[in-house]
């Protein structure tokens, strides 16, 4: 809901106004419904203050209570208010309109540092105690919300985004060249396995998951949570698991409807969004109020390319679910005349650092925009869905089942998945074998994987050892998990921070933009710790992939997608057909690159190049999926960065 900065000196020397008034001036970009400050000798606190929920209204933060004689400035929308209400013992007559940093600050009363533990929701906070003179702050499990910090040997100053701390005269903006080569040699969507560093050196985050104290002129980083299977929960029937799963997840949903604005969704045509929206519409006619729903499809000139199990527009699907949940103000955006190239500095300047995603990034944005035209307070998704609610993938479990030589249960299972899916269920036998046992995979290949290209430099790369750290993680010079086996990928997920800190960082930065949150149900850390317990055999059933939430959906989704197995969406599809008209700009920019001596230090400029070569032959729409094509316009967004360094 905010924009959180401040200062402390850990000397007696006084926080100079002139440094706490160019932090609070650095947020001024973004829309603010209050910005106030409070300061004492060595300490500044500020918030640049985005209403978003009924209670936030009532909010001025930051808040100093004289009884505990405390202060707390928070970004920060709490989940589960009535569980700390009666933990905390919070009279009734006050707990409609206490705001969620006066909760956290009792919270923080009554548990000290182990506060955040007992915090669900999105948040990162700080807290000066004048008693005990530290400063204390903690950044929720999957940070759902930023936080950046400078120190040095005299002063701590924080804030919710960079460029206020480098608005700072002792912060110096600097490359961070350790992170950069992490951020090249990792080909999937994350940054960084460093979960407290950035591009900027000297500038760290508090990774999810983390508390900070400071304390004299120690600052102390702590991991106060982690994500770890307990006991299986064992029901007596299938109706149990689905009923309990109902509970868990609606609780998700509706406590991240809180919002004195309108209530938003992305709606895709699959199961993940569907189920978000499905269990928030349910929960809003009880208060009277629709649910918007912003759903991307391609540019009207594009030309579906993709394989007959592949849809590009899933306005089909999309239509179908909004008919039968009812409730619903839908919306289609086609976004014309917006690309992902002519957004590119735009994005840079909003994300403070190189970013991977921008084959989504117009769209993305552009449901933001159109959200915050209709006063949209928070829009729900269902990023994390894939690992929790619609968990379970056929042949995997099965290669779990060959594995224990539960030759029963699998024949079983078989049959009924080829009745499901079509074919001879002797087919499929290979390819269980295979994911079964990886060694098969390499003595058998059919052909090499697609991988991305790697774009790093390879004396960059050996110059700062990254491949060694990357390898501590599971990661090979693919850059990315050498295991196959998704159950261990799945548990590394959410034992690794550094596969929240990407989503997020840009959730928190589009966010403050456009005054609107985004929400995730499926991410919900109570959800998963159920979804993590249920057995796996609750999750394929029958033949049936993801069967838990399909179970559970019933009648509350339509069936042709509740029970869709062979039509896949693919959003963003049509990314390169929108550059296509730039194609000439991007190739000679690609060329500056090419002979860019600063660039070259750290990018791959022979592999760029033979890409660029085959690029230059031709580009057509149907290339979206080439890893040669994606990685070019990679490179030109690390190249553009890094240009803004110089």
């Amino acid at each position: 809901m905010s924009a959180i900065a401040g200062i402390y000196h850990f000397d007696q020397e006084p926080v100079h106004t002139e440094h706490c008034h160019s932090m609070m001036v650095e947020l001024e970009k973004y829309p603010a419904d209050l910005v106030h400050t409070w300061k004492s000798d060595k300490v500044f606190l500020g918030c640049h203050a985005q209403y978003i929920t009924q209670e936030s209204i009532y909010e001025c933060l930051p808040y100093y209570d004289s009884e505990s004689q405390m202060v707390i400035t928070a970004d920060a929308i709490i989940d589960n208010r009535q569980e700390l209400f009666n933990l905390l013992q919070v009279e009734h007559s006050r707990r409609e309109l206490m705001t969620d940093s006066k909760l956290i600050l009792l919270a923080y009363t009554k548990w000290g540092v182990e506060a955040p533990k007992y915090l669900v929701g999105d948040f990162a906070f700080m807290i000066w105690d004048e008693r005990t003179q530290q400063l204390f702050g903690a950044r929720d499990f999957s940070g759902g919300r930023t936080l950046y910090f400078f120190r040095n040997h005299e002063r701590f100053a924080f804030c919710t985004v960079i460029q206020p701390l480098l608005s700072l005269p002792y912060v110096k903006r600097r490359l961070n060249e350790q992170w950069l080569a992490e951020y090249l040699a990792i080909s999937s969507m994350v940054d960084a396995v460093d979960t407290s560093s950035t591009v900027y050196l000297g500038i760290e985050q508090l990774p999810p998951s983390h508390s900070i104290l400071i304390h004299g002129d120690k600052v102390i980083l702590r991991r106060y949570s982690t994500i770890t299977p307990g006991e299986p929960l064992k029901l007596k029937s299938n109706e149990e698991y689905v009923e309990a799963f109902q509970e868990v997840f609606q609780q998700a949903v509706t406590s991240r409807l809180r919002t004195n604005r309108q209530v938003g969704s992305h709606l895709s045509g699959g199961l993940d969004s569907g189920s978000v929206v499905s269990f928030a519409a349910k929960a809003l006619r009880a208060e009277n109020k629709k649910l918007h729903t912003y759903s991307y499809v391609p540019a009207k000139d594009f030309k579906d390319y993709t394989p007959k199990n592949l849809m590009t527009n899933e306005s089909p699907f999309i239509q179908s679910t909004v008919k039968h949940v009812g409730g619903i103000t839908d919306h289609y955006l086609d976004l014309e005349g917006k690309d992902s190239y002519s957004e590119v500095d735009d994005f840079l300047d909003m994300m403070e650092m190189p970013y991977k995603f921008f084959e989504n990034s117009s769209w993305l944005k552009g449901i933001f925009e159109k959200a915050r035209e209709q006063n949209v307070g928070v829009i729900l998704s269902g990023a994390r869905g894939n690992m929790t609610i619609s968990w379970g993938t056929a042949m995997n479990y099965y290669a779990v089942l060959l594995k224990k030589m539960k030759w029963v249960r699998l024949a079983y299972e078989l049959n009924h998945y080829s009745r499901v899916v079509g074919g001879n269920r002797l087919r499929r036998l290979p390819l269980i074998a295979r994911v079964a046992f990886p060694f098969m995979e390499r003595l058998f290949s059919i052909g090499s994987p697609n991988h991305f290209p790697v774009l790093i430099n390879p004396e960059f790369a050996r110059r700062t050892n990254v491949y060694n750290k990357l390898k501590e993680y599971g990661m090979g010079q693919a850059g990315w998990y050498s295991s196959r086996n998704m159950y261990e990928l799945r548990r590394k997920h959410f034992d690794d921070l550094f596969n929240w800190n990407t989503t997020n960082t840009f959730a928190t930065k589009l966010s403050l933009r456009y005054s609107l949150w985004t929400r995730d149900p499926t991410n919900d850390i109570r959800l998963i710790r159920f979804c993590l317990s249920v057995p796996e055999e609750q999750y394929v059933q029958n033949g049936v992939g993801r069967s838990l939430v399909r179970r559970s959906t019933e009648n509350l989704l339509p069936d042709n997608v509740r029970l869709n197995h062979r039509i896949f969406g693919v959003q963003g599809a049509d990314w390169l057909h929108r550059i296509i008209p730039h194609w000439g700009s991007i190739t000679e920019e690609l060329q500056q690159l090419c002979t860019d001596k600063r660039a070259l230090e750290f990018l791959d400029g022979e592999r760029i190049q033979r890409a660029l070569t085959m690029a230059r032959e031709g580009v057509r729409p149907e290339f979206a999926d080439n890893p040669d094509y994606r990685a070019l316009i990679r490179s030109l967004i690390v190249y553009r960065f890094i240009k803004k360094m110089a």
